[in-house]
C-alpha cells in the first residue's frame, strides 16, 4: 500500500511518533531517514523512546547501516544500546560499524557480555579485535575515551608522500578527527606530532622526521579522568595521543569526549544518591527492569533504618518517661545530617579537583572537627534555647542541646572523612556517603538524646 508523503515538519507536530510509525508503514526508508534527520536530537531522542519495540525494531531494520547509525548517535548509550540488542547480531554489527570506535565500545560495554559478544563475532575481524582490546580499559581512562579514528606516518615518509595518502584516500579520511598527524616509527612508537601548518610549507622532499615537533605531550593508556581534566585545561590541544607504557601509540582522546565523560559521571552520581542503582533509568525500560533498580536501593534502606530504630529500642523506658523528647528526636537527626551533608559535599569537591587525597585522613578530620565543634555548639544553644522556651525547663534544652551539639561534631568530622576513606577502598564515595551518613548520624543521634535523657531522668518531669 502507499501512503502519501508527510511534509509537515517535526516541530509542528505535537506527535511525531505517529508520523515515523506511518512512514515505516511505508516502507520508504529515504523518506523516513529525511523525516527524521530534520528533528533536534533531543526530539529524535524522545520520539523513538514512545515508538512500540515493534516499530523500533523496524525502524532500523528498515534504515541502511549509516543512516541507522546517524540516529543512533542522537540518542543516548543505554537508549540505544536497548534497540540495537532487540536486533539480528548481523544487522546490529552492520550499524555499529558504521559509529565512531569511542561511540561503538561505549553501546558494546552497555549489553551484556553475551549479547556484545555474539555482535562482535559479526563484525569485521579487526574492526573487532580493536573494540575487544579498547573494551578492556576502564571506561573513565584515556584508553576506554580514546578513538582510533586518526592519521599516523612514519617518520622517514616525505611531504609529499603524506599529501599523497591524503588525496588518494580523502573519503575514508573525511570522517576522522584529524587536526594532527602523528610521527611513529617502524613499531609504531610515538616519536613526534604535525600540524596542518606543518604539511603546506615545507618542500615536499622533507622527510616528516625532519618538520615534526619532537617529544610531543602524550597521555599514558591508566591516565583517570580527573587527571585527563586537568590534562586539557592546563593545554589548549584538540586533541592528545595515548600510549601504553612501552610508548607505542594506541589512539587520541580528545577534550569533548572528557566532558562528556565528566557529564555522565555526574549523571551516574546524582542517580546513586538518588537511589538508582545500575546507572541511567526511563520509563521505556522494562518494569520489573525499573522496579528491581528501585528496590536494590529501598531494600538497603530498610536495614539501615532498623539499625538506628533499634538505639530507640533500648531506651524506650526513658523515651515513655519523658515522651516530649519524641519531637527532638527526628530534629536532632536531620540537622546534623544537614551538616555531615555539607561536609561531604566539600570532600567530594575537593577529591574531584585532586586538592585531596584519601591518604590525608588527620588534615580533613582536624579541619571539619574543628568546624564541627563550632556550628555544634550555635546549634545546640539554639535548638537548646527553643526546649527551653517551650517547657520551661532548662533540663530538656540542655539534653537537647547538647545532643545536638555532639551529633554535629560526630556528623561533620564523619562527613569529610567518608569520601576519603570510600575512595581509598575502591568503593564509589557518591553512592556510599549518603546512607552511611544517615544510619550513623540517626543512630548517635537517638543514642545522645536518650542517653543524656536518663541521666537526668527525675529532673526532665
Amino acid at each position: 500500500m502507499n501512503t502519501a508523503p508527510i511534509s509537515a515538519s517535526p516541530g509542528s507536530l505535537e506527535h511525531p511518533w505517529e508520523n515515523i510509525q506511518e512512514l515505516i508503514d511505508s516502507g520508504d526508508a529515504d523518506q523516513l531517514f529525511q523525516y527524521i534527520d530534520q528533528m533536534s536530537p533531543t526530539e529524535t531522542a524522545r520520539a523513538i523512546s514512545r515508538l512500540s519495540s515493534e516499530y523500533q525494531s523496524r525502524l532500523f531494520r528498515l534504515l541502511s547501516p549509516s543512516d541507522a547509525a546517524e540516529i543512533i548517535e542522537d540518542i543516548s548509550d543505554l537508549q540505544a544500546a536497548d534497540l540495537i540488542d532487540d536486533l539480528p547480531p548481523k544487522h546490529a554489527a552492520a550499524i555499529l560499524e558504521e559509529l565512531d570506535s569511542d561511540h561503538l565500545v561505549d553501546l558494546l560495554s552497555e549489553m551484556d557480555d553475551e549479547d556484545a559478544e555474539a555482535i562482535l563475532e559479526q563484525m569485521d575481524p579487526e574492526d573487532a579485535l580493536e573494540a575487544r582490546q579498547f573494551m578492556a580499559f576502564p571506561s573513565d581512562t584515556a584508553g576506554g575515551l580514546m578513538i582510533s579514528e586518526f592519521l599516523s606516518f612514519t617518520g622517514d615518509m616525505t611531504i609529499l608522500d603524506v599529501l599523497k595518502d591524503l588525496q588518494n584516500n580523502r573519503q575514508t579520511y573525511a570522517d576522522y578527527h584529524v587536526q594532527y598527524f602523528y610521527v611513529t616509527d617502524k613499531e609504531n612508537h610515538l616519536t613526534g606530532v604535525l600540524r596542518m601548518h606543518d604539511l603546506l610549507f615545507p618542500k615536499r622532499s622533507a622527510t616528516l622526521d625532519s618538520v615534526m615537533i619532537r617529544n610531543p605531550l602524550k597521555l599514558a593508556v591508566e591516565t583517570r579522568l580527573d587527571q585527563l581534566r586537568d590534562f586539557f585545561e592546563d593545554h589548549d590541544l584538540f586533541g592528545a595521543p595515548v600510549v601504553d607504557k612501552a610508548g607505542h601509540l594506541l589512539g587520541v582522546v580528545l577534550p569533548e569526549s572528557v566532558e562528556e565523560a565528566r557529564r555522565e559521571s555526574a549523571v551516574r552520581q546524582f542517580l546513586g544518591l538518588s537511589g538508582i542503582i545500575g546507572g541511567e533509568e526511563f520509563r521505556t525500560m522494562p518494569l520489573l527492569n525499573r522496579s528491581g533498580r528501585r528496590l536494590s536501593w529501598l531494600s538497603l534502606n530498610i536495614i539501615l533504618n532498623i539499625i538506628a530504630a533499634s538505639v530507640i529500642a533500648l531506651y524506650q523506658d526513658t523515651l515513655a518517661a519523658a515522651i516530649t523528647l519524641a519531637v527532638f528526636l527526628p530534629m536532632v537527626s536531620d540537622m546534623s545530617g544537614c551538616s555531615g551533608n555539607q561536609a561531604v559535599a566539600v570532600s567530594m569537591r575537593e577529591l574531584s579537583l585532586g586538592l585531596v587525597r584519601p591518604n590525608e585522613l588527620l588534615r580533613v578530620m582536624r579541619k571539619e572537627a574543628t568546624l564541627g565543634i563550632i556550628n555544634g555548639l550555635a546549634l545546640g544553644i539554639l535548638l537548646g534555647g527553643v526546649a527551653y522556651l517551650w517547657k520551661g525547663n532548662p533540663f530538656l534544652g540542655l539534653v537537647v542541646g547538647g545532643a545536638l551539639a555532639a551529633n554535629t561534631i560526630v556528623a561533620v568530622t564523619l562527613g569529610g572523612l567518608l569520601p576519603l576513606l570510600l575512595k581509598k577502598f575502591k568503593m564509589d564515595p557518591a553512592l556510599v556517603s549518603g546512607p552511611l551518613l544517615t544510619t550513623v548520624t540517626d543512630m548517635c543521634g537517638f543514642f545522645f538524646v536518650l542517653s543524656f535523657a536518663s541521666a537526668i531522668l527525675p529532673r526532665l518531669g
